[in-house]
């Protein structure tokens, strides 16, 4: 198994750890500041919806980045198991890895959705491209 094509999964894998201690280091004290309770008995839109905007937008991108990316996972790791890794693989999945990063930084801070869209697209297409490549060796 090629380590090499690991190092993008594991950067993932960090880089989602980082946006779990953004969303609580801004959540944890808006909560504070706003006295926000939270009611387990209410629908979890009803506590998001007491949250400002910006402190949402770190927690809406965590969740995303729990979405597309396990199937980054699932290629990323199809493609070191099979042991075809090529120096176009490991760049595609660094690439990925940069271009959800990038989509982070846009949703958590400004989230324009003119950025962030062309960045999912283009995170899309990599993925879709690095399916195709892995599907192609495994069959």
């Amino acid at each position: 198994m090629s380590n090499l094509m690991l190092e993008p999964i594991l950067a993932l894998v960090a880089w989602t750890f980082v946006m779990c201690g953004w969303l609580y280091a801004t959540r944890i004290p808006a909560i504070r500041r706003h006295n926000i309770v939270y009611d387990p008995a209410r629908l979890a839109h009803e506590f998001h919806a007491q949250l400002p905007a910006p402190v949402r937008w770190k927690a809406d991108n965590y969740n995303n980045l729990l979405e597309q990316p396990t199937l980054f996972y699932a290629v990323t790791l199809s493609l070191a198991v099979l042991g075809t890794t090529s120096q176009v693989d490991i760049v595609l999945a660094w690439a990925y890895v940069a271009i959800r990063v990038g989509h982070s930084i846009v949703q958590a801070t400004i989230n324009k959705i003119a950025l962030r869209f062309p960045l999912f697209l283009a995170a899309t297409l990599v993925l879709l491209v690095m399916t195709v490549r892995a599907a192609l060796i495994a069959f």
